[in-house]
């Protein structure tokens, strides 16, 4: 795929959401095949380790992944405004700040969930990368609120706040977290979505660009929850079952009347990626363990993932594993 310039406002209609250790460059490669236009976000990237460490190999990613925007986490705005350029250089489509991860070791570094309660802090950090991005777009992922806040009060000053530094996009994933009692699954799954309230947002702030993020199951839900959003992030769900989220969207969604790519047809088209990774000393399970779920429901499902998984580790393995397990 040649690289356009992106309408993100246009794709950030469907997103797939930046997991930890899910979302690698291997994974991001996969959903394209299956979708031209959704937009596509990479593993947090902490800034100190970009500016601090010099870890620039975490920006690596595959030209074909655009639109992909990068989620850095932070909370210091000169850090952030030094990281968001190391980006930008790089080319990405779009630079995100995390305000929205409640695990430990994000909150020890004082970003993530945590900077809900200090909304001026993330003020002064997006207008920080925005000068650092230059034209390129600068967007938050927030949650509702965290701990013994009330959403009601605490999400639309967050948004103003957001809004005044210039801020157009924003993800709200629909749910509180709980920065003590709760673990960060149980941070994903326990404290109860409230999609009333960030549909009220949207009624009350018409000019932000508004995408829903928490609990999206199917693309049926997608394309309910678009009559309210502006846009929706999905994220386990396309990482467990990446086509029956992503297989149509481009139809669906987007309005791409191309015909879709079969799940067969997405795993040769995988087949010079693989080839490629292997040859350059890469192992086959660091791609294959992102494609488990592609014929998830389908007639041959379970073999498909037992052969990968007991296979792609071992050295030697190469595509003709990926043909062996595919289902008949």
């Amino acid at each position: 795929m040649s690289r356009l310039t992106p309408n993100l406002e246009q794709s950030a209609r469907l997103s797939v959401a930046p997991m930890m250790d899910w979302t690698d460059r291997h994974c991001r490669y996969l959903h394209r095949l299956m979708s031209h236009h959704a937009l596509l976000y990479t593993e947090m990237v902490t800034a100190p380790a970009l500016v601090r460490g010099g870890a620039l190999h975490l920006l690596d990613y595959n030209p074909e992944e655009h639109p992909v925007a990068l989620q850095l986490g932070g909370s210091d705005p000169a850090e952030l405004k030094a990281a968001t350029a190391l980006c930008v250089e790089r080319g990405y489509d779009e630079v995100n700040l995390n305000v929205g991860c409640p695990s430990d070791r994000v909150q020890s570094g004082a970003f993530g969930a945590v900077l809900m309660k200090s909304p001026d802090l993330v003020a002064d950090c997006v207008a920080a990368m925005q000068e650092g991005a230059g034209d390129v777009p600068v967007t938050v992922k927030c949650r509702i609120g965290v701990d013994d806040q009330d959403p009601t009060e605490v999400l639309p000053d967050f948004l103003e706040k957001m809004r005044g530094a210039g801020v157009t996009r924003i993800t709200v994933h629909a749910r509180k977290a709980w920065l003590e009692g709760l673990s960060p699954k149980e941070n994903r799954d326990i404290p109860p979505l409230d999609y009333d309230l960030v549909h009220e947002m949207k009624r009350a702030f018409p000019e932000l660009h508004l995408s829903i993020n928490g609990g999206v199951q199917s693309l049926e839900t997608v394309e309910e929850e678009l009559t309210f959003m502006d846009g929706v992030m999905v994220g386990r769900a396309v990482y467990h079952q990446p086509y029956d989220i992503l297989g149509l969207a481009d139809q669906k969604v987007f309005g791409d009347a191309r015909q879709a790519l079969s799940r067969a047809d997405v795993v040769f088209a995988m087949e010079d990626y693989i080839g490629h990774h292997i040859a350059s000393g890469g192992k086959l399970a660091q791609v294959t363990k992102h494609m488990l779920g592609l014929f998830a429901g389908q007639p041959g499902a379970r073999r498909w993932k037992r052969v990968l998984s007991e296979g792609a580790h071992k050295d030697g393995a190469g595509f003709d594993l990926v043909c062996e397990a595919l289902p008949r």
